[in-house]
């Protein structure tokens, strides 16, 4: 056995809209779901017909067979659980806070206890649960697209949750799961293992191998909901790192065209020269709105090593950390096997806690930082942003 347990490192903020997301889950099961386990079905109301027909069940049924194994509270999933061939709205959010037992809620919930304050941290409270709904109900539709004749219905936040540990994966590659691994009698001990190893076994081992051996109708596990669920979140994720990108992209390309053109004596000068110019007069802003315009990565490769993180630099100083980012993103990408590539991470980390809630995202950069720096003094200075935002202060 595999059990996840924990997670590092955590933003000290509190989850406030994780715990009311796990609250309400709770609730609903201790105020609703448990009082109906214990209550044997209402043989008046017209559900239990469906419900034994969805069941396979035909012709006469004793009484006292309905009363033995059907619960108030099967009928009441059966109404507002999510049934693929019956699709309501309703219960396309309903069935998000309805579980089958108590193991199934407890799982869920240890999963939304771990991953989901970074995300929330990383989103903000109302994006947060915004993105939590909208990953659940891609989920519930992913699975739904599988089994569209399904009677029968389908309950629980794995879905929902999913999203969350998609962007999870996305956002905090560099984060250490603590791991309970269970082998009796050969190991019992907890491990730190990397996020994305763990993250990526959930979706692989746990779900797509179970997903394709069924061919997508699960056995009991609705294998098809996590997997839409992880992609909505890794979706919701790459939006939100991307389309900003592109706003600002579009705002600097109009803004740039308003600019008068650099113009010397002789014949015109390449883009990286212009640059170097503007930057050698100390003229940042034309020097920044000019890289902006670079629409591929061969432009931008056109570009020195050094004048481009000049560039994202002066954005750093100038209080523009949205654009300096950006710069300092796409010279990580693009340019791996740079030797300035330590300078970049930490230029990006320097960025990142300057903006809401990216203070664990930053906590990735200088850690990258910290693992290609080849100058002493670069690794020192990635060393105290870690224990500044160890210690809160950042």
């Amino acid at each position: 056995m595999f059990l996840p347990i924990g997670d590092t490192p955590n933003p000290p903020e509190t989850p406030y809209a994780n715990y009311l997301l796990i609250g309400a889950n709770v609730a609903v099961f201790l105020l609703i779901s448990l009082p109906l386990i214990g209550t044997p079905p209402d043989l008046h109301d017209p559900i239990l017909t469906q419900y034994l027909r969805a069941l396979g069940a035909r012709g006469r049924i004793p009484v006292q067979d309905v009363l033995e194994q059907v619960s108030a509270y099967d009928l009441f999933i059966f109404r507002y659980g999510f049934r693929p061939a019956y699709p309501s709205l309703v219960t396309l959010f309903t069935s998000m806070f309805l579980h089958g037992g108590w193991m199934h809620l407890a799982g869920n919930m240890l999963f939304l206890w771990i991953f989901g304050d970074n995300v929330e941290q990383r989103l903000g409270r109302i994006a947060y649960l915004v993105a939590y709904l909208a990953t659940g109900v891609v989920s519930v539709l992913f699975f739904a697209s599988f089994v569209p004749d399904s009677p029968m219905p389908l309950v629980g936040a794995s879905g929902a949750i999913s999203g969350v540990l998609g962007c999870y994966y996305l956002w905090f590659p560099r984060n250490k799961v603590k791991v309970f691994v269970f082998l009796f009698p050969f190991i019992m001990n907890t491990f730190l293992m990397p996020a994305r190893l763990v993250l990526g076994f959930y979706l692989l081992v746990d779900n797509l191998l179970p997903f394709l051996l069924t061919q997508g109708g699960g056995a009991g596990v609705a294998h098809g909901a996590h997997i839409g669920g992880f992609l909505a979140g890794l979706a919701v994720a790459f939006a939100v790192e991307r389309l900003p990108g592109f706003w600002r992209l579009w705002q600097s390309n109009k803004a740039y065209r308003k600019t008068p053109e650099f113009t010397v004596d002789g014949p015109e000068i390449g883009v990286g020269d212009r640059i170097a110019r503007w930057l050698g007069e100390n003229d940042r802003h034309q020097a920044a709105l000019l890289y902006e315009t670079l629409k591929s990565k061969a432009e931008r490769m056109g570009i020195g090593e050094e004048a481009a993180l000049a560039v994202g630099d002066a954005l750093l100083a100038a209080g523009e950390y949205d654009r300096a980012l950006a710069v300092y993103r796409r010279f990580s990408v693009e340019r791996p096997a740079s030797p300035l590539l330590d300078r970049a991470l930490l230029g990006a980390g320097k960025a990142m806690t300057h903006k809401p809630r990216c203070r664990t995202s930053a906590y990735q950069y200088f850690l990258a930082a910290l693992d290609v720096a080849k100058a002493q003094g670069l690794a020192e200075e990635a060393k105290m942003h870690l224990r500044a935002i160890e210690r809160g202060e950042e």
